[in-house]
């Protein structure tokens, strides 16, 4: 099995080159996918010259990043290991996510951020949207999960870019959660540790109000082909 980190990235270049330096140290290729940053980011992918880059020229979001970044990932590998940008991660936990994968086995695997949901120093945005995004993938039909919102993942890259997704900002890593359980594709959680800065001056782009009705507005339509279409029919439709 051939693994590589696939770094989605818009306007984080304070913390990028940390994130980087902890995915170059395990010794698998590193991808960066540029999502039309506009913060000095060229600055700093320039230090290196062992890692693929690939630029958006605009903003289209985390989704199609991450696509992005699976495509180049496929021409090398059989798992891309997909970590944000912003720090929160620790480069290193992806080797407990790696091994907990059997040989022959084509899971997603979620790095379950520990005490998301207790933990005072984390913002309550995070907290809450955690406890929603939980609910709502199970009731449409997803696997039951206790960090749905994670970025830290590994995706098989080819079953992952084989289904056909309509998100493609912060709401596709849910809605793939839930096509990937239609399609019986595995999916399971691995402990991971969490880093916010006491200060809160992670660099989020998630906007509480306007993303909340984006995730509403993707639930809807999965509950909705869950009540309508056959289990068949739901994995027809969900292929490209």
């Amino acid at each position: 099995m051939l693994f590589s980190f696939v770094i989605p990235v818009y306007n984080h270049a304070p913390t990028l080159a940390s994130v980087i330096d902890g995915c170059i140290e395990l010794g698998l290729p590193v991808i960066v996918v540029d999502d039309g940053s506009t913060d000095g980011i060229t600055e700093v992918l320039a230090r290196y010259d062992n890692i693929t880059v690939i630029r958006h020229g605009k903003n289209f979001g985390k989704g199609e990043a991450i696509r992005s970044g699976l495509k180049e990932a496929l021409k090398i590998v059989d798992f891309a290991v997909t970590i944000d940008a912003d720090g929160q991660h620790l480069p290193a936990d992806a080797v407990r996510m790696i091994e907990s994968i059997h040989e022959g086995a084509r899971p997603v695997v979620i790095g379950a951020r520990k005490n998301m949901l207790d933990d005072e120093t984390i913002p309550w945005t995070s907290r809450f949207g955690r406890k929603f995004s939980n609910f709502w993938v199970r009731l449409s039909g997803g696997p039951v999960l206790t960090d749905t919102q994670s970025g830290f993942r590994i995706y098989p890259v080819k079953e992952i870019l084989s289904l056909k997704g309509r998100a493609r900002r912060f709401q596709f890593e849910v809605e793939i959660l839930v096509l990937a359980n239609w399609h019986k594709i595995p999916v399971y959680e691995v402990p991971v540790s969490v880093d916010y800065p006491e200060n809160g001056k992670r660099v989020s782009h998630f906007r509480p109000f306007v993303d909340f009705l984006r995730n509403s507005s993707t639930f809807t339509r999965l509950i909705a082909m869950r009540l309508v279409f056959s289990p068949v029919l739901r994995r027809r439709m969900s292929l490209l």
